[in-house]
């Protein structure tokens, strides 16, 4: 009788424990938040009114495009840039939330070409900051100025250099490294 009910126990610890951990891939779109291409169109992040995009070295990567805040700013191959287009919504923008602008005219540049600099409007109505045609986030998990965490991760989120290309690590080839 005792063994049924710690086997019953068990079971039921390790069914809650798997629930969890299914919940919580579902939730960030896998181990580096690929794509929800869902109608959920939650841009997670909060649009400013102007945006400073500054070419910035940080180790590991090289020199990248940060934010006003010193954040760096990422670019996703899945979406495009000619014609631009935004794959990143629902849960993939909770993991990466766009770099964005109330007021597309006030993105001021340091070290970066302002030729290069545009937005485009996401189906949620906000105006997201562009860079070679390719729409910019920034990564949740970065939690200081210049970390770069988000470098590599599901082989598919770069961060982007002042030319909008893709950074490089180190060793001068493209990795998570996280």
């Amino acid at each position: 009788m005792l063994a049924t009910r710690r086997n019953t126990r068990i079971t039921g610890y390790v069914a809650v424990g798997v629930a969890v951990f299914t919940l919580a891939l579902g939730g960030c779109g896998g181990s580096g938040g690929g794509g929800s291409k869902s109608g959920d169109t939650g841009s997670g992040s909060a649009p400013t009114s102007s945006a400073t995009l500054t070419a910035a070295e940080v180790d590991q990567v090289g020199t990248v495009v940060t934010d006003s805040k010193g954040y760096v700013l990422y670019r996703f191959d899945e979406d495009s840039a000619t014609p631009t287009k935004v794959t990143c919504y629902g849960n993939c923008a909770k993991l990466w939330p766009a770099a964005t602008t109330t007021d597309a005219k006030n993105v001021t540049v340091k070290g970066v070409d302002k030729k290069l600099v545009s937005t485009v409007e996401r189906s949620d109505g906000t105006t997201q900051i562009t860079l070679a045609g390719r729409p910019l986030y920034r990564y949740a998990k970065d939690d200081e100025p210049k970390e770069a965490h988000g470098q590599g991760v599901d082989g598919t989120w770069f961060a982007a250099t002042p030319t909008g290309a893709k950074a490089q690590d180190g060793s001068g080839s493209s990795s998570n490294g996280y």
